[in-house]
């Protein structure tokens, strides 16, 4: 399994698309074996489920994240979980122990990044 989560400086971020990178951890017997941090290659319409669902993510977690995007996470099979908040490893390792749930908060309209988590 692989979980990616959109952070900033190790932490989760407010807006799944306008983040600075994704933490990737791999998990085997659920338990974390390997992390990789990776730059987000930049916001396009669409663009971001894509690149991450060809790398083999199975489930993305992010702070808030557009409708338009769950859905295409949603089409490939990808498990989303938004509304999380906190230090990406500690909000993966609570996702493995089925601690974190999605909260169902979707982005709507940006006029500024930080209007996520409403």
């Amino acid at each position: 399994m692989k979980i990616a989560i959109a952070c900033e400086n190790n932490m989760v971020t407010e807006h799944f698309g306008h983040c600075e990178s994704f933490s990737i951890f791999e998990v085997e017997n659920n338990q974390i074996n390997k992390s990789i941090v990776i730059s987000n290659p930049g916001h396009r319409p669409g663009f971001l489920p894509e690149f991450l669902g060809d790398m083999g993510i199975n489930v993305i977690i992010a702070g808030g994240m557009g409708n338009s995007a769950i859905q295409i996470f949603n089409g490939k099979g990808i498990e989303v979980i938004v509304g999380a908040n906190g230090e990406t490893r500690t909000v993966a390792e609570q996702y493995l122990q089925g601690n974190l749930v999605t909260t169902g908060s979707v982005c709507h309209q940006h006029k500024n990044s930080n209007e996520c988590g409403s």
